[in-house]
């Protein structure tokens, strides 16, 4: 009887050292599951914080310019015309790159777990700051046209002058086009991610090699690495295939599990290459 009594005794606390680890590993798996909510949170809102660093930037640079406009504006010649010409030209582009992170924020807001007024509050800000400087921007379009008007009946009083502006116009007008096609060319990058056998398809895997001469190029999406910074791969699995710096760039799962690349430093990372492909499965 005694024995029986002894062995009752150990099989219960047998089963209660059981149940107390399988509470134990629930715990652990819990934990876990609120440390990969955080930490998208946490990468959600610092993708958030970083556009709207990159916008305030933009309205910094556009701000600068006019500053530079206004005083070109008080000298004569061509040569101010050109300086006021070609800062002109720098607003617009800020000013469309601004657009482009202003929508890019507001995706952001609306597809992110992260559900703030202040965020909301704060693009409201950012987009009512862009509506003043576009009618800022059509003022002085229309002041310095007003300008134009004035020099061009100057001008006509003297012929050779004239010749001599327009020729400056035409000069200045195919600077700005190259100065910004090469702009546009330098902040340009390509990226593809697909599997294995995807990639064989279109020759960017050949023979265990990565982007021979022969690999199809419109497979590739086009990017501005000064605004598109996050590459969502829909992958629990991921592998970059061409070389990029390390530390200019994070691999990281979202809530999903999902592989999500995030490039912390766009002219790092693409100082190697301006092709990216990454495998997935």
């Amino acid at each position: 009887m005694k024995k029986a009594l002894l062995f009752v005794v150990a099989l219960l606390s047998l089963t209660a050292c059981n149940q107390k680890g399988s509470g134990d590993d629930k715990l652990v798996q819990q934990a876990d599951s609120l440390n990969r909510i955080i930490a998208q949170k946490d990468n959600e809102i610092n993708d958030m914080i970083g556009t709207m660093n990159d916008i305030e930037e933009g309205f910094r640079a556009i701000n600068a310019a006019e500053d530079r406009v206004s005083v070109a504006r008080q000298g004569e010649g061509a040569s101010a015309k050109e300086r006021i010409q070609e800062n002109m030209q720098f607003i617009q582009q800020t000013m469309q790159q601004n657009r482009e992170l202003i929508n890019k924020l507001r995706n952001q807001l609306r597809t992110s777990s992260v559900k703030g007024d202040q965020l909301r509050r704060t693009l409201e800000t950012l987009t009512q700051q862009m509506d003043e400087k576009d009618a800022q921007l059509k003022a002085l379009q229309a002041e310095l046209q007003a300008k134009n008007i004035q020099i061009e009946e100057l001008s006509e009083q003297v012929s050779d002058l004239s010749t001599n502006v327009s020729n400056l116009k035409e000069e200045s007008s195919e600077k700005s086009q190259t100065i910004s096609q090469q702009d546009k060319q330098l902040n340009s990058a390509w990226f593809v991610f697909g599997t294995k056998k995807e990639l064989k398809e279109q020759h960017i895997i050949e023979d265990g090699e990565v982007l021979r001469s022969n690999f199809n190029q419109d497979y590739f999406t086009k990017i501005d690495i000064r605004v598109d910074k996050e590459i969502k791969l829909y992958s629990r699995s991921a592998k970059l295939l061409t070389s990029h710096p390390a530390g200019s760039y994070k691999l990281e799962t979202d809530a999903n599990k999902q592989y999500v690349l995030r490039i912390e430093n766009p002219s790092k990372f693409w100082s190697t290459s301006k092709y990216l492909v990454i495998l997935v499965k």
